[in-house]
């Protein structure tokens, strides 16, 4: 209904615009009527921008009504497997990144998500890396992890080196996490922020 209304208000802009014009070409420039098709031109890029932002709106609820909410997040599970970077990669063409939960009971609902949606016995890609330095991870953003849920009872994760530089969540470990060499192929959970 909204957005029925600003093409209504846009198509109405247009016509003004294109009435004004073709005052000007027959002479009847004026102060006031520049003053009139400036505020018209700026109310119709104040239109676009809001239709864009509607635009926005409604794919994040698209996208949310095939994941799952959790506390101001939305999380879309892509179960075809693939590289870190192919996976993060793929979750930012579509507005978002790779998940990467804050607290343990984001991790806890993430991990609940996938055993639903990908598998009970998936290890899925999660959004942080020590690619740069060598056991300091951080998240797509490049700050450092605050909530960590390392997997070390048995394997004392992190326990890679050089050579696993990605972390995957595992749901047949409860959600611990574990570090992964980032060309190996997994499945993957994008995150979207909803307001």
């Amino acid at each position: 209904m909204a957005v029925r209304g600003l093409v209504l208000c846009v198509l109405l802009a247009t016509a003004t615009l294109q009435q004004n014009a073709t005052q000007k070409k027959s002479g009847r420039k004026d102060a006031a009527t520049n003053a009139v098709l400036e505020d018209m031109k700026r109310q119709i890029d104040d239109i676009f921008v809001e239709l864009n932002l509607l635009k926005e709106q409604q794919a994040l609820q698209t996208v949310c009504l095939r994941g799952t909410k959790v506390l101001g997040k939305c999380f879309l599970a892509d179960p075809e497997k693939k590289s870190f970077h192919a996976a993060n990669d793929d979750c930012m063409a579509k507005g978002g990144m790779l998940a990467t939960p804050l607290t343990g009971d984001q991790n806890d609902r993430l991990c609940e998500y996938v055993r639903q949606s990908v598998g009970p016995e998936e290890h899925v890609w999660v959004g942080i890396n020590d690619m740069v330095t060598d056991g300091q991870w951080v998240d797509q953003s490049g700050q450092g992890v605050r909530f960590k849920n390392w997997e070390t009872h048995i394997t004392l994760q992190p326990d890679g080196g050089r050579g696993q530089n990605c972390a995957v969540m595992s749901t047949s470990a409860n959600g611990k996490w574990f570090d992964e060499n980032c060309r190996a192929e997994k499945a993957s959970v994008c995150e979207f922020n909803i307001v």
